[in-house]
C-alpha cells in the first residue's frame, strides 16, 4: 500500500484566532482518510486520521503532510491505535511533515502505535515552526499487547524526530533498534528496563520554564506504575514516560496535554471523547 494525506488549514482574515480556522485543501489516497468530527468542546477544528486497511506491514508506505496557515489553529489525532504487523523483511515507511506558519498552533495528538513481533517500522516526523507559532506533539509506542502476553523478539524500530524553528534545527532525536539489539534495548536496565510502552510529549512555545515546573509537579504526583521525566532542550519542552502498559501512561499524558493547551493558547481543558475510549 502507498497511502497519503495532505491537509492545509488557513486562518481567518480578522486575526490569529484558532476558532476561525478553515480547511482549504484536502488530498487523500487510500488507505489514508481524514475525518472531521464535531468536537465543540475543543475550541478549534479537529481532524481524525484513520487508515481503512486496519494496519500496516512490510513494504507499506504512508505519508502525512499538515500545514497550519498564519494565525490558524487545529488538532490532528489518530482515530484509534495504529497496528504494525510482522514483516518478512521489508520495512513499513512512514513520513509525517507538520508545517506551521507565523502565529499558528497545532496539536499532533497521538494514539498508540502498536508494534507486533517482527514489525519493521521506519518513521520520520518533521515539525517546522515559523516565528510566533507553537505546538504540542508526541507519540505513544506499545511493544506488543501486554494483555495478550505479546513480546518483541525481533524486528526494527527506527523512529526519528526533527524540530526546526525559523528554518534552523532546534532538536532531533531517533530511537533505533533492530533484531538482537531491539530485545537487548527493551530489557537492559540502562535503556527501557523491561517497559512494554513508552511515550513522548513535545511542546514548543513560550513560557517553557514555567510550564516545565508545572509538568514536573504533575509527574511527581502521578501513579507509581510508570517512570517519567521532563526537561527543556533548545527551547523545546520534552516529557518522556516508560511503563508496563500504555494504559498506565495515558492518564498522565492526558492531564499534561490538557493543561499545556490551556496555558499556551487558552484552549479548553479537554480532549476528544474518542481519545479516552
Amino acid at each position: 500500500m502507498d497511502g497519503s494525506l495532505d491537509i492545509r488549514f488557513a486562518g481567518a482574515a480578522d486575526g490569529p484566532t484558532p476558532g476561525n480556522t478553515r480547511l482549504i485543501h484536502l488530498d487523500q489516497r487510500a488507505p489514508m482518510r481524514a475525518l472531521f468530527p464535531h468536537c465543540p468542546n475543543m475550541g478549534l477544528p479537529v481532524t481524525a486520521i484513520t487508515a481503512t486497511c486496519g494496519g500496516f506491514t512490510g513494504g507499506d508506505r504512508l505519508s502525512i503532510a499538515i500545514e497550519i496557515g498564519e494565525g490558524a489553529g487545529a488538532m490532528a489525532i489518530g482515530q484509534a491505535a495504529e497496528k504494525l504487523y510482522r514483516s518478512t523483511g521489508a520495512e513499513t515507511l512512514i513520513d509525517v511533515r507538520l508545517d506551521l506558519k507565523r502565529d499558528a498552533w497545532l496539536e499532533w495528538l497521538p494514539q498508540e502505535t502498536i508494534l507486533f513481533d517482527g514489525a519493521r517500522m521506519r518513521r520520520r516526523t518533521t515539525l517546522s515552526l515559523a516565528p510566533g507559532s507553537a505546538a504540542l506533539a508526541g507519540e505513544i509506542l506499545a511493544f506488543g499487547r501486554q494483555a495478550r502476553g505479546e513480546e518483541l523478539t525481533h524486528g526494527l524500530i527506527h523512529d526519528g524526530w526533527q524540530i526546526a524553528r525559523d528554518g534552523k534545527l532546534a532538536w532531533a532525536d531517533t530511537f533505533h533498534a533492530a533484531d538482537a539489539d531491539l530485545t537487548a534495548m527493551l530489557g537492559h536496565p540502562t535503556a527501557l528496563a523491561g517497559a512494554r510502552a513508552s511515550a513522548m510529549l513535545i511542546h514548543v512555545g513560550a513560557n517553557l520554564k514555567q510550564a516545565l515546573d508545572w509538568v514536573r509537579e504533575k509527574l511527581n504526583a502521578a501513579n507509581n506504575a510508570m517512570r517519567a521525566a521532563a526537561t527543556i532542550v533548545n527551547d523545546v519542552l520534552l516529557v518522556r514516560w516508560l511503563a508496563d502498559d500504555a494504559s498506565d501512561i495515558r492518564p498522565s499524558y492526558a492531564a499534561l496535554w490538557m493543561g499545556l493547551r490551556a496555558s499556551a493558547r487558552g484552549l479548553p481543558v479537554n480532549l476528544p471523547t474518542f481519545w479516552h475510549a
